[in-house]
């Protein structure tokens, strides 16, 4: 089997938009982790950054099933000492609503160079508001 590379003047980038209000957190992460890495598209390439732009609105309103809410934890360390810093899930919407959203796209993208670039095509809003309303971009369903 012949390795397909794709050419950049044949990848047709386009943007699109995610509202998770009252999504499920692995859903929307787990779609917006697809479209990144192109996969939607036939001339898709795993090597080669061949995905979409993808903006989400309303991360602020994203929830989680069962007893996540309390349960599930964020980790953040200063480097020193004795600098661990928990957060539950309910903190850290109070806290920074975006980064449980960034955080589960993260996790499902490659953890390699082509990973970081990826997540750079990645916009998250905590409210309604976005300021990429010139690239006209079109409403993507989760379910």
């Amino acid at each position: 089997m012949d390795t397909i590379f794709v050419k950049p003047k044949d990848i047709e980038r386009s943007w699109f938009i995610v509202d998770a209000d009252g999504q499920t957190l692995g859903q929307v992460a787990s779609k917006v982790a697809y479209v990144l890495r192109g996969k939607h598209k036939p001339l898709y390439a795993p090597h080669q950054e061949c995905g979409d732009y993808v903006i989400v609105v309303n991360a602020e309103k994203v929830v989680v099933t069962g007893r996540k809410a309390d349960n599930k934890l964020y980790y953040h360390h200063s480097r020193h000492p004795g600098g661990l810093r928990t957060f539950t899930f309910k903190a850290m919407l109070k806290r920074r609503p975006e980064y449980p959203l960034e955080t589960a796209i993260r996790g499902m993208l490659p953890k390699t160079r082509l990973g970081r670039t990826l997540f750079t095509n990645l916009k998250v809003y905590a409210g309604a508001q976005h300021p990429h309303a010139a690239q006209q971009p079109k409403p993507l369903s989760v379910k």
